[in-house]
């Protein structure tokens, strides 16, 4: 497993061995161990979402505020998404900022997410399952979220934002100067 540490501190990419051979292909998509150490965090998850998507779909920006925040290990295991982590920490020298990283079937490459992250994704392929582990469960009351679009952030999101299918939840997200965080 080779873990590089992204321009947002604390916020890893995290590729896996992958066996390949003539039966088709094995890799260890999480052992918690590993991660820690790699990582020099000390997480423990403890739910694990998945969903399916069709292309254009875009979910997020998301995030979990207060004792309810939730560090994220993001996958897919079908299909293509661009997924999009925002430092969301106002004392960070990185607040504002992004990363972008496509997440495929075929790379199996993760993104951590920490705490004190917006985080969403599009799909990039003509369907998508998306896979994640959460450290913290979900809760309601502390949901919050930054309007996809936002200029401040100017994320390229790689599809013209006219073939976007967003939930009217999502289009309702306010800009990340006027979020709750």
């Amino acid at each position: 497993m080779i873990v590089k540490e992204t321009k947002l501190k604390g916020c890893f990419v995290i590729e896996p061995k992958i066996f390949n051979d003539s039966r088709g292909y094995f890799f260890e998509s999480f052992n918690q161990k590993t991660f820690n150490e790699l990582t020099n965090q000390n997480v423990n998850f403890v739910q694990d979402n998945e969903s399916f998507s069709s292309k254009g779909v875009l979910r997020g920006l998301h995030f979990q505020r207060g004792e309810h925040a939730q560090a994220k290990l993001v996958r897919v295991i079908k299909g293509c998404v661009l997924d999009i982590a925002v430092d969301i920490r106002t004392d960070s020298e990185t607040f504002g900022e992004y990363v972008a990283l496509e997440l495929t079937q075929d790379n199996k490459t993760q993104l951590f997410i920490p705490r004190g992250f917006a985080h969403g994704f599009v799909v990039l392929s003509d369907t998508a399952i998306f896979s994640y582990k959460c450290d913290n469960f979900y809760n309601k009351g502390s949901e919050g979220g930054i309007i996809f679009n936002d200029k401040v952030l100017n994320i390229d999101w790689k599809l013209p934002e006219a073939s976007l299918i967003i939930s009217d939840k999502d289009l309702e997200l306010p800009k990340l100067k006027d979020a709750k965080l």
